[in-house]
């Protein structure tokens, strides 16, 4: 199976995404992450009005395999849930950069430079 990574977003090396559209961030977890976790059975998430803090984690994502940390990309607040992954965690394998995505924030900083273009991910990822 090839995995895809678009080259529109950012990616940190712990397998989260985000996708910057004006001052909003959408996060989520890279396909790599989906295939690597096999069948995604939990899904926590912060709530609306937490705040996110770069580097540091704002959920957990289980499989039958592992419990991973999510770590957040941005500094920001969080303005949206994707309520159908947190009730469905499964479908995140269907679609992880399109309707699997898990957060919207709008960010307090801009500054995304800590993340690897698609190219860099890819090479990341490709090499383990």
């Amino acid at each position: 199976m090839t995995l895809e990574y678009p080259d529109d977003l950012k990616y940190l090396d712990s397998h989260e995404y985000v996708r910057l559209e004006g001052e909003i961030a959408t996060i989520g977890i890279s396909a790599f992450a989906v295939d690597q976790l096999g069948d995604i059975v939990f899904l926590e998430l912060p709530e609306i009005g937490d705040a996110m803090v770069k580097g540091e984690s704002f959920g957990t994502v289980e499989s039958v395999k592992a419990v991973e940390d999510l770590k957040s990309p941005v500094v920001g607040t969080v303005i949206e849930r994707n309520l159908a992954m947190i009730e469905a965690p499964e479908q995140l394998a269907e679609d992880p950069y399109g309707e699997g995505w898990l957060l919207k924030v709008r960010l307090h900083d801009l500054d995304v430079e800590e993340t690897l273009s698609a190219d860099e991910y890819r090479q990341l990822v490709e090499g383990e």
